[in-house]
């Protein structure tokens, strides 16, 4: 003698082997084991109805290669958000990458402001050492005078010249 709920139970197994535990049809079958196409149907539906969708004209995010572009976005991610447009969660994934972004565009900024400063540096310190060399040079020219009179007079000896037949060596002009 049967009972009434085992009567009402699907006459099917899962795919497991147990007899199957849904309410049975007037067929005898549940409605899934009687109608097997409409399971993965309903599946599908239900996946499409969760799933996050893009709409067909949504703007795509812009090139974010400055600091400007980067705050531009994010206030526009809020208004999606606000409008019911774009789900806080994907608005919240993005949050970090675009921190993540701005942190790299300062550090990239730095840098390169950094390196504008160390080349103006550099320039500016070897103009500072022409400049020196430039207040230094008549020193400098007085020296090449007096080698250049050494090197008459040792040429004057060799000949068998006098240092005074020696043609004399100009005094330099005072500047």
């Amino acid at each position: 003698m049967e009972t009434k709920g085992r009567k009402s139970r699907c006459k099917a197994r899962t795919k497991a082997g147990k007899p199957c535990q849904a309410a049975a049809t007037t067929g005898g079958l549940c409605f899934f084991h009687a109608n097997p196409n409409k399971a993965s149907e309903l599946g599908r539906i239900g996946g499409r109805s969760k799933r996050h969708s893009v709409a067909d004209g949504a703007d795509l995010l812009p090139k974010l290669d400055t600091a400007r572009a980067v705050r531009d976005t994010v206030a526009r991610l809020i208004e999606d958000v606000y409008a019911g447009r774009l789900h806080p969660r994907v608005a919240g994934g993005l949050a970090p990458l675009l921190n993540l972004q701005m942190r790299a565009i300062e550090t990239t900024d730095l840098e390169r402001r950094l390196a504008k400063l160390e080349r103006l540096l550099a320039e500016t310190e070897a103009e500072e050492d022409l400049d020196r060399k430039e207040d230094s040079a008549p020193l400098s020219g007085l020296g090449d005078m007096l080698a250049h009179a050494r090197k008459r007079n040792e040429r004057a000896r060799t000949l068998g010249l006098e240092k005074d037949e020696a043609a004399p060596v100009d005094p330099p002009e005072a500047t």
